[in-house]
């Protein structure tokens, strides 16, 4: 298109002036489009042209414009971005004056400048401009011109940095779907389209989709390039991208050795697809160990990148810090380090000083030190990665809209865990005082876990805090309004990307008009709070809690710990552990693949189901007591003295370990011979610490403030709401019944499911058919409603537990809300946007009720709830295993306003599911002032204690159950 632009420039000139620039502006495209661009005479041709133009013209000429554009574009592909922006700055003031503040030449200048934006990461102001082209655009050519595509792909573009996949997604669907007619004329554009949306595939970790986008991009180039294009030869480049994130660095070297044969194929032959991939090939090597091999590599990019951008261009930039990578793997760090700083003085001359590029690099030098004894050095280059993460976080917190995006744009957990392990090799040589490290360490530790979950407690408690005066209506507000928001904005999103009817066409122009409105709202509700009430903003952003803090927030038997799980790349992780009297923190000599290694190896034979399994095959799998101990001794030795006196035992786990059920490590090792199938007796005998803890899960360190100093002291009216044993399809013969003494006959009700989820949507005739009947959670809903003194028209089973009685029900007057059914979480069902608890499913389903009650969906209910029950299968794992404290269900609970939740570990067997709730409420109805900690730790230690069954013993059984949030009574 620019092309295309700049060769029509000489037509749209008037004679005399076409004879003055026309053979400079067919000297300035040879440049700029050869193999090798020759960007440095290009800019002074430019700056030619413009002068030329200004002089004969004047700057209200409308041609005048374009040879800014010329200066703009050269200026921004030499990364030189501050001059870039300048000249298209002056462009914009110039096509408005002359055009219109509604031209769509206004609108092509915006989509120029929001890539000088993205560039250099300032994604509010790149979304900024690009929203206001794309109403421009809208208004001047409608909802199906191609230039709409290409908008929404740009805004794609920007969500996508910000790592807001899934709405990247959605915008590469609908640019693709609003440029299908021009497909049709010219397919070049779809197949950009399909790179974006493999692109997004692979930042999602959806390797095998992206996969088989690339493949088909691959077809699609061919025929319309040949088998010899740069084009062909970028995918395989990409291609070999994939396969390294996915570690199929066999397959990766290959793609990438096919990219370089076709480029040296190609006439000229494209020394910036060359450059590109010789780095990428580097890269691989040295993920290899290769690292002589990716030496080479690194230094014929660097060749190339410095003949082609200059030595201190942001082109060239790239390939040092890739050599100094190669070389730092080698351990030849006196080599690194001048390649590392140089480097860093082009990326913070390009970009600034708080560029994700500029907090790489330093965090990337740090490690050089590290490695290289200076513990000192290496903690002042840590610092200030640290400091320009936190720069580059609160201005885009202060500039997007959408406050999502803020909390994605903040994840700089690599570079805080790194700074935490040079503050503990700080500390190991008493570089500095240990007391000011310790609380150094405990901040950033909690910056690089920050969580879903995390600000789903802090919101409840904001919303708590206010009482029931007009902050809490404008809070409240202003919450329902933002999900408002996005709703709207998903259902527009949804609108656009069909196909165009007369229906349609008004649908888009409502919804418009709704999300108008409703952005109006906001930034009145906004004003209106931070005018009305400013201590809510210091609230509203929560800073990270300090050792004093924290041990104020406990009780005089409670000890706190938190681990900060090492990344794969470390082979550390840390422990952090307070109680009213003391701190301590120490690292652990485990991280990354070897801690995940070791979770998974702990949770085997805890699923039921899986149980079953490796027993009928005669190979049974049973729990490991000895890793049980192993894993207490070294993730909570090293604090063992401090915490090991109290009752209450709070944990904020990390990474793998949040699928690590707490309460089965054991305390001491086990004397007892090893047990098989047929004798469990040393399951029971073991010294499990939920014997001498109770254990409550938090979701981040900073929501205990949230739940003891913010949130609402009163309760519900009422005392329980319960749904359970929905309709589904067909359904199973009741196994409630079933039962045996053996666990090798035993017959188990497990709630698992996959196969029935077709991309992002759920194939409903599928689910009906995969789903049992949970015939025996009517049985378990009865009984803790009995229990508690509910009625029984506070229970809904069958078809009455749908999603539109959960829906209509007064939920904020009940002190327990109880969904006995299946859940459906993320990390067990490929594809699945949202995790989802399965309710009766409908004959037709609605918008508003298709037997599913989402994770948005949930988020959107009002509650007061003390707690939340989910009898549902590994609610507590996150949207990954080890992803996250919480699953998506746990996260939107939270924020509907629970203070707590009952959540599984496992897949759960139905009998014992309601033998510990009921026995849990039982306890806590005879003696509310234990908490709820407390009381399913005696739930659990009775059901472990009844001898009456040898498989009662078996920990599958009696400890699937955690509680997540406010353990204790207060």
């Amino acid at each position: 298109m620019l092309l295309a632009l700049l060769l029509c420039l000489a037509v749209l000139v008037s004679p005399a002036v076409a004879q003055s620039v026309d053979p400079l502006i067919r000297r300035y495209n040879q440049l700029i489009n050869s193999q090798a661009p020759d960007y440095a005479a290009a800019l002074a041709l430019a700056q030619q042209i413009e002068a030329i133009q200004r002089a004969r013209l004047g700057t209200r000429h409308p041609n005048y414009s374009d040879s800014l554009k010329m200066v703009a574009f050269v200026y921004n592909e030499m990364a030189r971005y501050a001059e870039a922006e300048q000249w298209y700055d002056r462009m914009l003031a110039n096509r408005e004056e002359v055009y219109g503040a509604g031209h769509i030449r206004v609108a092509e200048t915006l989509t120029d400048i929001s890539g000088v934006y993205l560039a250099q990461a300032r994604y509010g102001d790149a979304e900024r401009v690009l929203q206001r082209a794309l109403a421009i655009c809208r208004a001047v050519a409608g909802d199906n011109h191609p230039i709409i595509g290409g908008l929404l792909a740009s805004i794609g573009n920007v969500r996508r940095s910000q790592g807001r996949y899934s709405e990247a997604e959605a915008l590469f669907k609908q640019g693709m779907a609003a440029r299908s007619q021009e497909a049709k004329a010219d397919p070049r554009n779809y197949t950009v389209g399909l790179i974006q949306l493999s692109g997004v595939y692979t930042d999602q970790g959806r390797y095998e989709e992206a996969e088989a986008l690339m493949k088909r991009i691959l077809v699609n180039e061919e025929k319309l390039y040949g088998a010899r294009s740069s084009q062909i030869a970028t995918t395989f480049t990409g291609l070999g991208v994939l396969y390294e994130r996915q570690g199929r660095l066999d397959e990766a070297e290959a793609a990438q050795r096919r990219a370089i044969a076709i480029y040296q194929q190609i006439k000229g032959g494209d020394p910036a697809g060359m450059g590109q991939t010789l780095n990428n090939l580097g890269n691989v090597l040295t993920a290899r160990g290769r690292l002589t091999e990716a030496e080479e590599a690194q230094r014929k990019a660097l060749a190339i990148r410095e003949q082609l951008y200059g030595a201190d261009n942001f082109g060239a930039a790239v390939a040092v810090g890739d050599l100094a990578w190669a070389l730092h793997k080698q351990n030849r760090y006196a080599e690194a380090e001048p390649l590392y700083r140089r480097a860093l003085a082009i990326h913070e001359k390009t970009f600034g000083p708080h560029h994700p590029d500029v907090i790489q690099i330093l965090d990337r030098l740090g490690e050089l030190k590290a490695a290289a004894g200076n513990s000192a050095e290496a903690l002042a280059l840590s610092r200030r990665a640290t400091a320009a993460a936190l720069a580059h976080a609160a201005t885009e917190a202060a500039d997007t809209r959408n406050e999502k995006a803020a909390g994605e744009v903040a994840k700089h957990g690599a570079y805080f865990r790194h700074h935490v392990a040079h503050l503990a090799a700080a500390a190991t040589k008493n570089i500095e005082p240990a007391a000011a490290l310790g609380r150094e360490a405990l901040e950033l530790a909690q910056r690089a876990s920050q969580t879903a979950a995390a600000a789903a407690v802090q919101k409840m408690g904001l919303r708590f805090a206010a009482g029931d005066g007009a902050l809490a209506a404008l809070v409240r507000q202003h919450q329902d309004l933002g999900a408002q928001w996005s709703d709207q904005d998903k259902a527009l999103a949804a609108a656009l990307s069909t196909e165009v009817s007369k229906q349609n066409v008004a649908m888009v122009e409502r919804l418009r008009g709704e999300v108008a409105v409703t952005e109006r709202k906001l930034a009145e509700l906004k004003a209106r709070i931070e005018k009305e009430f400013p201590d809510y903003a210091a609230l509203s952003s929560p800073k990270p809690l300090t050792p004093q803090e924290l041990q104020k927030l406990l009780g005089a038997d409670e000890a706190l710990v938190f681990w900060l799980a090492g990344d794969k790349d470390m082979t550390q992780s840390f422990v952090f552990a307070a109680t009213r009297e003391g701190f301590a923190w120490q690292p652990i000599p485990l991280a990354g693949d070897a801690l995940a290694a070791k979770v998974a190896a702990f949770r085997r034979g805890l699923d039921v189901d899986e149980l079953r399994k490796s027993v009928e095959a005669g190979k049974p799998v049973l729990f490991d007591l000895a890793l049980a101990q192993e894993l207490y001794a070294t993730l909570l030795g090293p604090v063992d003295g401090l915490i090991k006196g109290k009752k209450q035992l709070l944990v904020v786990p990390t990474g793998a370990l949040t699928a690590l059920p707490v309460h089965l490590l054991l305390t001491a090792r086990s004397e007892a011979p090893a047990p098989t199938a047929e004798n469990l007796v040393a399951y029971r005998d073991a010294a499990w610490l939920m014997k001498r803890q109770a254990v409550t899960v938090l979701p981040s360190v900073a929501s205990l403030a949230a739940l003891r100093n913010f949130a609402r002291k009163d309760q519900g009216t009422k005392l329980l709401v319960g749904f359970g044993d929905p309709v589904f399809g067909a359904e199973t013969a009741d196994l409630a019944q079933r039962s045996a003494k053996k666990i090798a006959s035993r017959r188990l009700n497990t709630r698992s499911f996959s196969e029935f989820w077709q991309g992002a949507g759920v194939d409903r005739d599928k689910l009906a058919q995969a789903l049992p009947r949970l015939a025996d959670t009517a049985d378990e809903l009865n009984a803790v409603a009995q229990k508690l003194g509910a009625p029984a028209s506070d229970v809904f089973l069958r078809a009455d537990a749908n999603e539109t009685t959960v829906k209509r029900v007064a939920l904020a007057d009940y002190r327990v809300v109880y969904f006995a059914t299946h859940g459906l979480v993320a990390g067990d069902v490929k594809g699945l946007a949202e995790p989802s608890l399965a309710l009766t499913i409908p004959k037709q389903a609605t918008e508003t009720d298709d037997g599913l009650l989402t994770a948005s969906e949930i988020a959107q209910l009002k509650l007061n709830a003390d707690w939340v029950v989910l009898s549902a299968c590994n609610t507590i794992s996150g949207d990954k295993p080890g992803a996250e404290a919480l699953s998506g269900l746990a996260r939107a609970f939270f924020y509907a306003g629970a203070r707590a939740l009952l959540v599984s570990h496992w897949a759960v067997d139905s009998a014992a599911a309601t033998r510990l709730t009921t026995s849990t409420f039982d306890i806590l109805k005879s003696d509310p002032k234990l908490g709820r900690a407390e009381a399913l730790r005696r739930a659990m230690l009775a059901y472990l204690n009844d001898g009456s069954e040898p498989i009662n013993a078996y920990p599958a059984y009696w400890a699937p159950f955690s509680i997540v949030g406010e353990g204790a009574t207060r």
